[in-house]
């Protein structure tokens, strides 16, 4: 997941280290709002990548 946004990043023009930069907050953002919904232990990689929307606005 978290490449998948690095790379999504890179391919938006930014350069390497923001493009990581951001992809970790926006990575990190994702799973704290799935895991409100869920416990830690249960959380799956399509649990994030369905909350990254939901931390995309909260950014903008």
């Amino acid at each position: 997941v978290l490449s998948g946004i690095v790379g999504a990043f890179l391919g938006q023009g930014l350069d390497a280290f923001s493009a990581a930069k951001y992809a970790v907050y926006i990575h990190g953002l994702a799973g704290d709002i799935a895991a409100k919904d869920k416990t830690q232990l249960g959380l799956i990689s399509s649990d994030i990548i369905n909350r990254i929307p939901d931390a995309v606005k909260r950014c903008s």
